[in-house]
């Protein structure tokens, strides 16, 4: 089995390749495995513990390139994680990047796969601001599409493209609305939902953290492990499993900064909240409070995908990563 992760250099690439690597391959059946054979990762950096070994290929540069798509894909692929992306405040920040990323170069990857001799399974990272404006309360699957910014609208394209090109038999294509993810490791980068991660990762750490939203800012989120288990649970459900809807959010859980913080105090002291400050950021903020914050995730949970149990056990779950 060959398997192409985008995007295969940032944090949940990495993490979802060395899952795949440990376990060897997909399930392809109940009770049956394929087998890895390569594992391509293509981005444009590399983390300096990036993973190596045998059966991992590294390739650097753009998705927008085609003649690098063309040759990554030259080989028959079987499986697809497509998470390469700019993420929301860059693509808010910088039109012509967002698209050219998050639109074009995700069509180069679809195209790519149609070629294929096989359609391929693709995994397409898609994200909760899909949605956005006048909202219900409670966002279920049946909820319309409403982004109100170019990261959620170039999103909100590539689900499209995933049903399209699965309807006509390019591709067998899913697509999952990944809540935040917390925490986040590494350094802050341009997701403008990035502060959840900074203001508990930066104070465990011993640095100080700013929080450009006011307390009661509430988030949809999801831990890191939990969403790599995600990602291979959606590439290895069966296509009757999803059915017609190859869209789906995944189950979070309902947090605000005021609980987070909270939680941390309890578990790591007083000293690291205190390294908070709050510095309101009019543009972060804007686009943060245009996000839903609750879900009924029973289509998901009826498929076998699972939330965390609260924030405390999110924070405990980096901790343990922390010490590896």
């Amino acid at each position: 089995m060959r398997i192409v992760i985008t995007g295969g250099g940032g944090f949940l690439g990495q993490r979802v390749a060395r899952e795949l690597l440990a376990r060897g391959g997909l399930a392809s059946a109940p009770g049956e495995r394929t087998a890895l054979d390569e594992l391509v990762l293509v981005d444009q950096a590399w983390p300096p513990d990036a993973v190596n070994e045998s059966r991992v290929q590294r390739v650097t540069g753009n998705i927008g390139e085609r003649a690098l798509v063309q040759r990554v894909f030259a080989p028959p692929t079987d499986a697809v994680f497509h998470l390469a992306a700019v993420v929301s405040a860059g693509a808010e920040a910088d039109f012509d990047l967002g698209y050219r990323v998050n639109l074009d170069g995700a069509r180069l990857i679809f195209e790519a796969c149609r070629e294929q001799p096989r359609a391929p399974r693709l995994v397409f990272t898609s994200s909760v601001a899909a949605f956005g404006g006048d909202m219900p309360e409670t966002i279920t699957d049946a909820t319309a599409a409403t982004p109100q910014s170019s990261y959620g609208t170039q999103k909100v394209m590539g689900e499209l493209m995933v049903a399209d090109y699965t309807r006509k038999g390019y591709v067998d294509g899913r697509a999952v609305r990944l809540p935040t993810i917390v925490v986040r490791p590494g350094k802050p980068n341009r997701a403008a939902s990035g502060f959840m991660s900074n203001i508990l990762r930066e104070p465990m750490n011993g640095e100080p953290a700013v929080c450009p939203v006011p307390p009661a800012t509430q988030m949809w989120i999801l831990s890191p492990p939990r969403a790599v288990d995600a990602l291979i649970r959606a590439m290895e459900l069966a296509p009757e499993d999803w059915g017609w809807n190859r869209v789906l959010n995944l189950p979070g859980i309902t947090v605000s900064v005021t609980q987070a913080l909270a939680a941390m105090e309890k578990l790591a002291g007083k000293e690291c909240v205190a390294r908070v400050r709050f510095e309101r950021d009019a543009g972060i903020e804007k686009i943060v409070a245009g996000w839903p914050v609750r879900f009924d995730a029973a289509r998901a949970a009826r498929l076998g995908f699972a939330a965390d149990g609260g924030i405390e056990e999110v924070i405990r779950a980096h901790v343990q990563t922390l010490k590896r």
